[in-house]
């Protein structure tokens, strides 16, 4: 049976150090700096064979419920009251402070489980600091290194005794294996398996309203918001069902990330590692959704974020955030996508969708258009279909000749998806010039409708037996 379990404290006591150690996986932003992390994160951690739901925290501090402190501090609270029991972790080099006996009555009156965590315990000068721990009241401290592993096997000891039927371990059978794509030549196919979790990112600049429009999707303030730009700093990943019109759920994840601003505007190591954080997850992601301020759209900033989603090879929708604040929509929504077209050539078509997320208008196109253009993403197209297209496009236009050579296009064929990924045969491929490799690449997408999602092409030529200067034998 699996459980879940919070690590609550004050900041910069190692919760999110912890986090990493117990998930196996350096997914949460870690500094010396107090109050980096913000939002609350899950992920699924192990001590050896106790599996459970982590839930990292931003540290407990005192704030009027307005303010930025007020709100992370409301998530805090949230993540209680959906743990099982509740890892309390202290600074043992500190000891324990005014701020830790106040908040250690507020985990009390939660009525669950409580483990008692004494963090950097690993020097001898931290000794009083575990011992100062009793005075909390909330059982035996347990001496603590995060960033070492100390204490691990006391912790794991600590659980089996808080929660002793969901530590029961029970063991799932194999699964089966899944059935594998068969593509004949004459039949086109698909790599999308709707049984998988879609992985999706939101990118943007700062403040476009990334959280606002994710916490609109899944239908409660799961992700902390406001009106300061850049709150978000770690790349959430929430996962959730989402019902379609004809009925059936797909599972998918979905990760908010932190603004992107321009490198030279990215100073602070913090806003760094946040960035760095943001452009990990479009690089797992299978669809991502670029999110502007309709407002002001398609800065300069947006098109160098979609040219880094192109080269990571991921399927784009393009978000019209704030649609509520546009006064003639219909128009302005042409000119909009018409602009897209003119600036983003290399995904040309991607779905240009308006949305609000304070309002909710538009959510419903907007998640069609995610899986719309996934199912693009995943497709291939059969190898009889693709070289019957090919050669009267060749025909009606031939490769230009170079240096009196003639370029021969043989056939074409798609060994892989997600991009579609094209490869082409002849001779002299070498010199093929780029714009004519455009040529086909928009040939491709509008006659198979490969639009949102980059094409990638590559060249095979044959053999030339004479290549080395050396002529045959001939006998």
């Amino acid at each position: 049976m699996t459980f879940a379990l919070a690590i609550i404290g004050r900041p910069n006591v190692g919760k999110s150090t912890l986090f990493n150690r117990l998930v196996g996986k350096k997914l949460a932003l870690v500094d010396d700096t107090p109050g980096v992390t913000r939002d609350r994160r899950e992920g699924a951690a192990r001590i050896a064979d106790i599996a459970f739901t982590i839930i990292d925290t931003a540290g407990l501090e005192e704030g009027d419920a307005a303010t930025l402190t007020g709100r992370m501090r409301a998530q805090t609270e949230a993540a209680i009251g959906l743990a099982d029991a509740i890892l309390f972790m202290i600074d043992a080099r500190a000891g324990v402070t005014p701020t830790d006996s106040h908040f250690a009555q507020l985990v009390r009156r939660a009525g669950k489980p409580i483990i008692l965590l004494a963090n950097k315990a690993e020097s001898g000068a931290s000794t009083a600091g575990v011992h100062d721990a009793w005075s909390l009241g909330l059982g035996d401290p347990i001496a603590f290194s995060a960033e070492h592993g100390i204490g691990i096997n006391e912790l794991y000891d600590a659980l089996r005794e808080a929660l002793p039927e969901q530590t029961e371990v029970f063991y799932d059978e194999e699964p089966e294996e899944a059935p594998r794509l068969t593509l004949g030549l004459e039949e086109d196919g698909t790599e999308l398996d709707k049984t998988k979790p879609l992985n999706i990112a939101v990118v943007g600049r700062p403040n476009a309203g990334k959280s606002t429009l994710l916490n609109r999707i899944l239908g409660e303030e799961r992700l902390l918001v406001g009106p300061e730009a850049g709150i978000t700093r770690d790349s959430i990943g929430v996962e959730f069902e989402w019902t379609r019109g004809e009925g059936s759920a797909r599972p998918m994840k979905m990760f908010d990330t932190a603004g992107l601003r321009k490198r030279a505007n990215v100073t602070g190591k913090i806003e760094k590692l946040a960035t760095a954080d943001a452009i990990r997850a479009v690089k797992f992601a299978e669809v991502v959704v670029v999110l502007l301020d309709a407002t002001i759209p398609f800065e300069k900033q947006d098109l160098t974020i979609v040219d880094l989603v192109c080269r990571e090879g991921r399927a784009l929708v393009i978000g019209l955030n704030k649609w509520d604040l546009i006064t003639n929509p219909g128009k302005k929504l042409l000119e909009l996508r018409e602009e897209a077209d003119r600036l983003l050539p290399q995904v040309r078509g991607a779905p240009v969708v308006p949305v609000s997320g304070l309002t909710g208008s538009g959510v419903e196109k907007f998640m069609e258009a995610i899986f719309r253009v996934h199912e693009i993403w995943n497709t291939r197209i059969s190898t009889g279909r693709l070289n019957r297209w090919l050669a009267p496009v060749i025909e009606k236009t031939p490769p230009p000749a170079v240096s009196g050579f003639r370029i021969k296009i043989r056939y074409m064929t798609q060994p892989k998806a997600r991009p579609p990924y094209f490869v082409i045969f002849g001779n002299q491929l070498d010199a093929l010039p780029v714009s004519y490799e455009r040529y086909l690449t928009n040939g491709l997408r509008e006659t198979f409708g490969l639009h949102g999602v980059p094409i990638r092409i590559s060249k095979k030529g044959t053999k030339n037996p004479f290549h080395d200067g050396t002529k045959r034998k001939i006998w």
